[in-house]
């Protein structure tokens, strides 16, 4: 009688348990397949400037997988000559382009090969009283300058303007400097630079549009490309068989994707949910219509993993062409997980600080990736040797 007593006095202790051990598998379950090296998760807080966040990101890494050690790069370096650049290609044209603080992978790549690069240290960009990135005020001055400048109507341009300008930038991101000390070392920036031993000419972008020849390289038409930077086609299978041998292979990869849609979320997961599958899930219909919006939307985007939409190159050629799948935001891929169905996620670090539940980085499924992606840099040696051959790329 004791022994059945003590039985039935743990069995609620045990049923208890037992449901707290579900409640624990709910949601996302990530196991990692492959994870590279990265540097620590950065904040651009507010500022426009994901893409000199994540595209140093991605040289860092490449800094550690070279055996360099662990690097911290300056952003607003780069922004500086970007903005400068992007000011003397705006007034060149009249005014009839793009001039915002955007830009492309292909800017951080172009600075480094033509002007070098400095550590954070050196030029960390906050010259206006705050701690963290803020350039509402910045890019407000800086357009407003070069309206300026091509509304003149003098008729013809002042020879100094670019002065002007550039000492905008100096206020706010500092200038930019000429030597600097190192761990006991002079450098000028294009030395530091060469010190790295990481060369532009390595690097590639590819993308996989239908409006475009596969095999050719083309300027992809989004208005941060304000470089016109060209990104090599591929078809969807090939150009996601390179995403995958990158990370396998020990590479980083750049990513350019579009973060709008109501998958991509803050806590740190991005998927594409299909709905109509959801809706028509068998024995579970009957309680899916009865779910209320506000929860439907927390089980397809954030509870748990469900189904998603099959991605196919004209379902992503659609999105781009209707504006649904613009150029948002750049983020790093560096590694491969898989969730507890098996489903395969790429695993990313963000630049919005150590936010969401995995401390600033996130999981994009594969479905995200394909529908998403505008674009990717990666190490030409990260590209398999068949599609490396049809690109032409030696």
């Amino acid at each position: 009688m004791k022994k059945i007593g003590i039985f039935l006095l743990l069995f609620p202790f045990v049923a208890v348990a037992s449901a707290q051990d579900e409640k624990k598998e709910e949601g996302y379950v990530f196991t990692p397949v492959k994870e590279l090296k990265i540097t620590p998760v950065k904040n651009q807080n507010r500022s426009g400037t994901c893409w000199s966040f994540s595209g140093l990101g991605f040289i860092e890494s490449e800094l550690l997988r070279l055996g360099k050690g662990e690097y911290d790069l300056s952003e607003m370096f780069i922004v500086h000559h970007s903005y400068s650049g992007k000011a003397e290609k705006y007034v060149r044209l009249h005014g009839d382009g793009i001039f915002a603080p955007g830009g492309s992978f292909y800017d951080v790549l172009y600075v480094l090969e033509h002007y070098g690069i400095v550590p954070e240290s050196v030029m960390n960009g906050l010259q206006y009283g705050e701690d963290l990135h803020v350039h509402s005020e910045l890019d407000a001055l800086a357009k407003a300058y070069v309206e300026a400048v091509i509304k003149n109507s003098n008729k013809k341009l002042s020879p100094v303007w670019r002065n002007g300008f550039n000492g905008i930038l100096d206020a706010y991101l500092g200038k930019l400097p000429e030597t600097f000390s190192y761990n006991g070392k002079t450098y000028t920036p294009q030395s530091f630079s060469q010190s790295l031993g990481v060369k532009a000419e390595d690097y590639v972008s590819l993308t996989s549009f239908t409006h475009h020849p596969f095999y050719a390289a083309f300027a992809l038409e989004i208005p941060d490309n304000w470089r016109w930077s060209a990104s090599y086609n591929l078809p969807l299978d090939e150009f996601m068989s390179v995403v995958d041998h990158s990370i396998h292979n020990g590479y980083t990869i750049a990513w350019g994707a579009d973060v709008s849609e109501k998958g991509f979320s803050r806590d740190g997961i991005a998927v594409i949910p299909d709905v109509n599958l959801a809706e028509m899930s068998g024995s579970d219909q009957a309680r899916w219509l009865g779910l209320s919006q506000k929860d439907k939307d927390a089980e397809l985007y954030t509870n748990k993993p469900g189904y998603e939409k099959v991605i196919t190159p004209e379902l992503r050629q659609q999105a781009y062409d209707n504006y649904e799948t613009t150029d948002d935001h750049g983020m790093q891929i560096y590694g491969i997980a898989q969730d507890q169905n098996g489903t395969k996620y790429y695993m990313v670090k963000n630049s919005w600080g150590e936010t969401g539940k995995y401390k600033g980085s996130l999981y994009a499924s594969e479905a995200f990736v394909k529908y998403k992606t505008m674009n990717i840099v990666v190490h030409k040696n990260a590209i398999p040797a068949a599609v490396k051959q049809k690109l032409g790329l030696k």
